[in-house]
Order: structure tokens, then sequence, then C-alpha cells
């Protein structure tokens, strides 16, 4: 019997790509399912996808490997689209919007976790 590989994703590292798709959905004025569609995109889309692996990758500290496992691309689209927002950075402000979500995205991961009581 042959057994396939199963790319180690955690159900935490899927909630951690769901919180920057969905900002990264926000600040583009686009719907999350466009962001999370499966092949190619239009401009827009597109920018914003590689947006939120940069800020995956940026944020959380993720290398380039877990970034494309967890939002089901290959390891080049990722390597791509960082090095497409680095670039973009050099506009002050996408390079400020950049800094307010990655500070976000660390202040709510740090966040402690509560349990509430039955």
């Amino acid at each position: 019997m042959e057994t396939t590989y199963q790319v180690p994703v955690t159900e935490g590292d899927r909630i951690r790509a769901g919180l920057v798709q969905q900002l990264i959905a926000l600040c583009f004025g686009l719907p999350v399912e466009d962001i999370r569609a499966r092949g190619r995109l239009g401009l827009k889309g597109c920018r914003a996808r590689w947006t939120a692996l940069y800020l995956a990758h940026v944020g959380y500290g993720w290398p380039l490997e877990r970034v494309s496992h967890v939002f089901g691309v290959n390891r080049a689209t990722a390597g791509h689209g960082c090095r497409w927002a680095e670039d973009a950075r050099d506009d002050p402000e996408f390079d400020s919007l950049l800094d307010r979500l990655t500070d976000l995205l660390r202040e709510a991961c740090e966040t402690p976790k509560l349990e509430l009581r039955p």
C-alpha cells in the first residue's frame, strides 16, 4: 500500500493564515475568496495574495516553505510574492500599512487564550 506525503500544517497555522487573508481582503477591498482562489488572479487579487504571503512570512516569522504549505501555493510563488511585496515597500504608504498589520498580527497572536467555564 502506497502512502502519500501529508504536509505538516496545523490548525493553528490555518487560523493564522485565515487572519492574514481577512486583513488583506479588508485592506484591498476584495472578497477573501479572491485571495483564497486557486489558479490565476487579476492584478489586484494577485497583489493581495502576494501581500498576504509576505505578511505571514514577516509577521509570523514563517519560512517560505511553511508559508507555501499553509497557503497552498508552491514555494516559488511564495518567494515571488514576498520579493514583490518587499520591493513594493518602497512606497511609504504601503510600507506603513505593512508595519501596522505586522504589529497587529503579533499582538493578536500573543494575546492569552481565554477558556470559558461551562
